[in-house]
């Protein structure tokens, strides 16, 4: 394998690996948290951040990470203080952040802050998105339990010693985390539907939670490989072509589940 398509195809899909299936694991949360919508508005967040780190010539993705923290703190906190529900919160900040960084990021960087662009990725790159990746599945799976009980009944798991506003606010957080990674490889604009879709899919055919899971890591991870191999033979964006993927499996499991699980 030459060094040419070692940096051009072998890394990003190494990063693809990684991403995928931390973006789909956490997606299976927020489906059945009927968070579908605020999955996609809050990819649009990490605009301005990333916008700023390169006006400011720093690494965009702690920009885009340190925005969408700052932005999902917010959002946790007006929904516990006020009677919105998340979906109106999320999209007043949405628009919001969609504006600001329209307005401030560079033109010629805008395309890719929007639709990604893998030709940068760099080994150095890939193993930060390896090991962040690697912490953000070990601590969803370490709440995951806590958040399936919150979800059935808020009132039983609050009476069982579950923190559930805590929990909320490190689910939204690693949320944050795995928008942030997937940024370079997806862009802002698609990014949300690498959480959405693989769980999307895996819904219909999945029979109980844990499958859920394990389909929706399993989804998102074939769906970021297959889109970046196109796109680096058929010198297409990754971006589109990984949405493209996941939907395309998420069609061929509808038809094969018919949407069972209820």
């Amino acid at each position: 394998m030459t060094d040419t398509l070692q940096y051009a195809l072998l890394l990003p899909i190494i990063v693809g690996i990684f991403v995928g299936p931390t973006a789909g694991y956490l997606g299976s949360i927020m489906i059945s948290k009927r968070m579908a919508l605020v999955g996609d508005a809050l990819s649009h967040v990490a605009l301005p951040g990333l916008a700023i780190g390169l006006l400011l010539n720093f690494n965009p993705f702690i920009g885009a990470f340190s925005f969408l923290v700052a932005v999902m703190i917010a959002t946790w906190y007006l929904q516990k203080s006020t009677v919105l529900p998340i979906e109106t919160i999320i999209g007043v900040l949405f628009v919001l952040a969609l504006a600001v960084g329209l307005l401030i990021t560079p033109e010629t960087e805008l395309l890719h802050a929007l639709f990604g662009d893998i030709s940068t990725i760099t080994p150095l790159d890939t193993a930060i998105t390896g090991v962040i990746a690697f912490f953000t599945v070990l601590v969803t799976r370490l709440i995951y339990r806590d958040m399936a009980m919150s979800m059935i009944s808020k009132e039983m798991a609050l009476s069982m010693g579950v923190k559930v506003e805590r929990i909320n606010l490190i689910y939204l957080i690693l949320v944050a985390t795995v928008v942030a990674i997937g940024i370079k490889e997806v862009g802002t604009i698609l990014v949300g539907a690498v959480v959405i879709v693989p769980a999307a899919a895996a819904r219909n055919i999945s029979r109980n939670l844990r499958n859920y899971a394990l389909f929706s890591a399993f989804f998102g991870g074939f769906s970021a490989v297959i889109g970046v191999v196109i796109s680096y033979f058929s010198g297409v964006p990754a971006g589109p072509l990984v949405v493209i993927s996941g939907v395309v499996v998420f069609v061929i499991a509808f038809f094969i589940g018919k949407g069972h699980w209820r």
